[in-house]
């Protein structure tokens, strides 16, 4: 459930000052509490969030950086004691440009609050957590979110989670043949027909990357553009990551589902359920190639598979994207949009 202060909602229609005065680097209070450290047992934990904006002036978020009745975006960092970290296993989405019911303005002094429950998209065993905020998604303009200090969470008593598989190897699978396409969630004729197509040019995408990659490693322009200052170490990270994109288009069995309807969204996958992509309704006016493109957005999605690349969605659009590799290459390097516009390379950039 979601409660917005009365300053808040007085103020929230304050575009003009917003756009004005909003910087890219404004960054928001945000503090994590429960009312107990402590979870025995097979509990939901729920951890309270409460965002203010200390900046002194009105700023845009834009609402995919909230938490949300359901979590569509691994929004929260939980580190466990020896460092490793809990999965998230909730679904990760591209989304079109924000359109205004997409924006939320927050006044001076306003403060956003809500309870998260976190147990329906993270694997939280037993142990000593430690829970950050980290509100992945920026768009251009957007201000950020992380919390300044981490909740500490003890757990114990909690039920073992079911062993999962990293990889489909189950015998059905097996039976499949090498890089089979199937469709699911009633596509139609038309649609499987780009599907095909689609899954052709991510191919071409993923293996022609690969093979740039596979060149004398330096800080050309493509690469710096899209994943910031070159190191020979994040260079082998790309091309790693586009090797396997490469395989598993071409060896792995790919289910595509036409269920989703969202206007505003591309696709979405569940990381630790490969070789499953949900196309949503923007894709379907994309172009085929070209930047936004069903082959991209494919592209997009396969690295966001945990036996892929594992890749998150930090910053949606160009802009964002390139200003990730500009100040944050490390991040840039775990962006799905930029392994995307990498691919898709428009304008081309040698």
């Amino acid at each position: 459930m979601t409660s917005i202060t009365r300053s808040a909602l007085a103020l929230a229609a304050c575009v003009a000052c917003s756009g004005a005065m909003s910087a890219s680097l404004d960054k928001l209070d945000v503090q994590l509490s429960r009312s107990s450290p402590l979870a025995h047992g097979d509990v939901d934990i729920t951890v309270d969030v409460a965002i203010t904006n200390t900046t002194g002036h009105a700023v845009t978020l834009t609402r995919w950086q909230l938490p949300s009745e359901h979590l569509q975006g691994p929004l929260f960092r939980i580190t466990r004691e020896d460092g490793t970290r809990a999965l998230y296993n909730g679904p990760l989405v591209k989304r079109a440009a924000a359109g205004e019911q997409d924006i939320v303005h927050v006044a001076p002094g306003a403060t956003l609050s809500y309870r998260v429950e976190l147990t329906g998209a993270y694997e939280i065993g037993n142990g000593r957590f430690a829970i950050e905020y980290v509100a992945e998604g920026r768009r251009d303009g957007d201000a950020s979110l992380e919390s300044a200090a981490p909740l500490y969470l003890w757990a114990d008593g909690r039920s073992a989670a079911p062993e999962a598989r990293a990889d489909d190897d189950s015998l059905a699978s097996l039976l499949r043949r090498k890089g089979s396409i199937s469709f699911t969630g009633n596509c139609s004729s038309s649609q499987k027909s780009d599907l095909r197509s689609a899954v052709d040019a991510a191919t071409s995408y993923a293996k022609e990357s690969a093979r740039y990659l596979g060149g004398t490693p330096s800080g050309t322009e493509r690469y710096v553009q899209w994943f910031g200052e070159f190191t020979p170490s994040r260079w082998d990270t790309a091309q790693s990551h586009f090797d396997a994109e490469r395989n598993a288009f071409k060896t792995k069995p790919l289910t595509l589902d036409c269920s989703c309807t969202d206007r505003n969204t591309y696709a979405y996958v569940f990381p630790n359920q490969p070789y499953k992509i949900y196309l949503c309704g923007a894709f379907w006016s994309a172009p085929m190639t070209g930047t936004d493109s069903k082959g991209g957005t494919l592209i997009h999605e396969m690295s966001h598979f945990y036996v892929v690349a594992g890749t998150h969605d930090w910053a949606y659009g160009q802009t964002a994207a390139a200003n990730l590799a500009r100040t944050n290459p490390d991040r840039a390097l775990d962006n799905a949009d930029n392994h995307e516009y990498f691919a898709e390379n428009n304008p081309h950039l040698p």
